[in-house]
């Protein structure tokens, strides 16, 4: 029936076996604790439900035995029981509703519950875990996962305590009636449990590829059916081998499903086997008997059908290991995500901010990416064999990929002990190569990241002891790469201020000089700027990102002015914009227009994740060193502008 048992030794392996232990059930069953009071109430039903199942048959052997056997022929007694075979599926497919109902809710609610936790936890996660995982193997997590995980509860559990009661039910009334049959009919239960052990195994790494196999293909689909996905595959002519990897992926998807299928029906197959043999004893024993007067035909046929009603129960049962363990691997999947280390944590202690006059101090600070690795999922879904991954890895060895060279930011450490004070109202600029360093530093201001080493205080206070909203409140970013959510322009700006008014969202649009543009639009505030805000310009998009700091109104301002690839009528309203809005403002900017250096208070120039000088415009040239290099290549050409 199986093909090989060099195929079955290949597919079934140990490692690859869930472990159910006592806390991973305690843990699942702390899920369905909310729910108590409908499972207890579904027991009941399925009581109810269990005990009308054991009637019929009951029913069917009376009749046969008191109404159609001679001399026992009664009509009136075939009238009566003919009708309460019809009121008992009724009576049962009632209860079965309100069963269906109660499961449901239960089942729902689940799902509800362990989704809400995900992403609670998943809001809280670093920004580094976030540039270490597929957004697909997420929602894979957050979506397959869930509803698996779901039918633990939902399904499998009611689904075992429903066949136990059954079973126990059923074997009580055929002990009562011949314990001979009885032990006939499950003497073949060892058959269930060697058949199902055999293919259990099969059928969890199966299931744990096929959750492997669905996650890589909807990572694929995330990463190139969103707008800047498929932008780059267009401008690449990639279609072509892009369908190709699609096809691959989900070729392993439609495999493994048909391969899962296959042994589920070669399973059943044997599973019906095995009840034939078990019937085919019985009903000969029992006919035997029938023969020798011993029995009436219907108590066999009533026999017969508990037998029937004993064997699906049974093979459930006996199947129910595989059913969880495979539920199992979900939850084993979904908890691995919550149990993952926040990294930016809030201390217990923490205090709110309030009143901040704006002092940043950056103590002797220290930052590398490469670590802490302990806040990435597991390789579940890592996918190393596939193309992609593999021309990567060739790049990563090709000595012409390596990045050095005479002005090359390449190191260990992003930034390396770093030591300023930033006073209350200042403009810092901040200048540099192209990986100095820059970005970082602004990133470790609003906790993005947290420092290596170091520490990095506001108004004196270290960032670690204050509430994470209280400095979301006070810090406002306008990062180079504008993010705007397909939606209205009014509920992008929103974002800032949930409460804002519409004369405050103006006030700032004004101050932005965006108000005319939008006004202009047919649809005013309530255009869609599109996926990501495509359907705007780089310069309409960063003036709506300047209108919604505006809008938040923050007492800190880090802002990357990226302005080099835009027209001079949007990079002067963006200048123009920016006067306003770093009023009174601590600000710090990565200055990529020479007018906001000379408007500085003070030039922090890096190289190399360091702070190598720093002072005013005028006071770097004279010094003649890296600033008065940077100048010459990259803002001389400004100056006839300023």
């Amino acid at each position: 029936m199986f093909h090989g048992g060099g195929w079955w030794n290949f597919i079934y392996s140990e490692d690859k076996r869930p472990k159910v232990t006592w806390g991973l059930l305690k843990r699942v069953l702390e899920y369905a604790r909310p729910y108590r009071w409908g499972i207890i109430t579904l027991l009941g039903t399925i009581l109810i439900t269990t005990a009308l199942g054991l009637v019929s048959p009951a029913v069917f052997g009376y009749v046969i035995n008191n109404a159609l056997t001679p001399p026992n022929l009664d009509p009136g007694r075939l009238n009566l029981f003919a009708l309460l075979l019809v009121v008992i599926p009724l009576l049962t497919g009632a209860i079965r509703v309100i069963q269906r109902r109660i499961n449901s809710r239960i089942g729902e609610g689940v799902i509800y519950d362990l989704r809400v936790a995900l992403y609670a936890h998943l809001q809280q996660m670093s920004l580094r875990f976030f540039t270490n995982t597929k957004t697909g193997e997420l929602m894979s997590r957050l979506n397959d996962d869930v509803v698996d995980a779901q039918r633990a509860i939902s399904n499998t559990i009611v689904e075992i305590i429903t066949n136990v009661i059954t079973v126990i039910l059923t074997l009580v009334v055929m002990l009562a009636m011949d314990w001979r049959l009885t032990i006939l009919g499950v003497i073949v239960l060892p058959l269930f449990i060697l058949a199902a052990r055999r293919v259990g195994g099969v059928l969890r790494a199966i299931a744990r590829d096929q959750m492997k196999y669905n996650a890589q293909m909807n990572a694929m689909m995330n990463e190139t059916l969103n707008i800047s996905g498929a932008l780059l595959v267009k401008l690449f002519g990639r279609m072509g081998q892009e369908v190709d990897r699609f096809q691959d992926r989900a070729g392993k998807v439609r495999d493994i499903g048909i391969t899962r299928a296959v042994i589920g029906a070669q399973f059943f197959v044997i599973i019906g086997l095995v009840s034939a043999i078990g019937t085919a004893l019985v009903y000969w024993f029992g006919g035997h008997l029938v023969i020798n007067g011993v029995w009436q035909v219907g108590t066999i046929v009533t026999f017969g059908m508990y037998l029937t009603q004993l064997y699906g129960p049974l093979q459930a049962l006996v199947n129910a290991p595989v059913d969880f363990a495979t539920s199992v691997v979900s939850f084993e999947r979904v908890f691995e995500v919550i149990d993952l280390p926040i990294e930016i944590a809030e201390s217990p202690k923490a205090i709110a901010l309030d009143q901040v006059r704006g002092e940043i101090g950056f103590h002797e600070v220290g930052f590398k990416y490469g670590a802490p690795q302990t806040d990435l999922l597991s390789n579940v879904v890592r996918y190393e064999n596939d193309e992609f991954s593999a021309f990567s890895d060739d790049l990563k060895k090709s000595p012409t990929g390596n990045g050095h060279g005479t002005s090359s930011q390449a190191r260990e450490a992003a930034l390396d002990q770093l030591s300023f004070t930033i006073a209350p109202g200042q403009l810092v600029a901040l200048v540099g190569r192209s990986g100095a360093g820059k970005t970082t530093l602004t990133y470790l201001i609003p906790r993005l990241y947290d420092p290596t080493s170091g520490q990095i205080t506001i108004d004196g206070i270290d960032l670690r002891e204050v509430t994470l909203a209280s400095l979301a409140a006070q810090i406002g970013m306008v990062t180079q790469e504008t993010y705007l959510f397909h939606d209205t322009i009014r509920t992008n700006l929103l974002y800032a201020k949930l409460d804002a008014t519409p004369d405050e969202i103006e006030r700032a649009c004004r101050a932005a000089n965006i108000h005319e543009f939008i006004s202009a639009l047919p649809d005013g505030y309530d255009t869609l700027v599109g996926e990501r805000g495509y359907r705007l310009s780089g310069g309409e998009k960063q003036r709506l990102a300047l209108a919604r700091v505006i809008l938040k109104n923050p007492r800190i301002l880090v802002l990357d002015e990226a302005t080099s690839s835009l027209d001079s009528e949007s990079e002067a309203l963006i200048q123009d914009a920016l006067k306003t809005v770093m009023q009174g403002r601590t600000s710090i900017v990565i200055a990529h227009r020479l007018s906001t250096i000379l408007s500085a208070d003070v030039i922090l120039v890096m190289d190399r994740g360091r702070i190598m000088e720093r002072g005013t415009h005028h006071e770097l040239l004279a010094l003649n060193g890296i600033y008065a290099g940077l100048y010459e290549t990259q803002f001389s050409q400004q100056r006839e502008t300023v």
